[in-house]
């Protein structure tokens, strides 16, 4: 039976617990409400002038990746979107065409 863990309002983390006795495993999950953090996305992204003054102001705000999916790249593909070594693969993610919402520019960096 999948038990509450925790929930972080904060963040929209919910964690799970379940334990399956025919097999004797445990499995921990955990799942993120991204809704508000997509719908913001999207309308930074059709909001032309974002990107512009923010390069008028040497800063881009390329993508606001939700935490569930930056744990996610880490733990299946290695990906750290917090190492500047790791920056190339974290972009080429993002340019991916199933990535776009991520996104708040239709601009691309390489």
């Amino acid at each position: 039976m999948k038990r509450l863990v925790d929930y972080d309002p904060l963040t929209r983390i919910t964690t799970w617990f379940d334990y399956y006795p025919e097999s004797d495993m445990t499995v921990v999950s955990r799942e993120q409400d991204v809704e508000a953090i997509l719908e913001t996305n999207k309308a930074l992204a059709n909001n032309t002038d974002y990107t512009r003054i923010g390069f008028r102001n040497n800063w881009w705000h390329y993508a606001t990746i939700p935490n569930i999916l930056i744990e996610k790249w880490k733990n299946e593909e290695g990906i750290n979107v917090f190492d500047k070594n790791d920056s190339k693969r974290v972009f080429k993610k993002l340019n991916q065409p199933e990535y776009k919402f991520l996104k708040v520019t239709d601009k691309v960096h390489l």
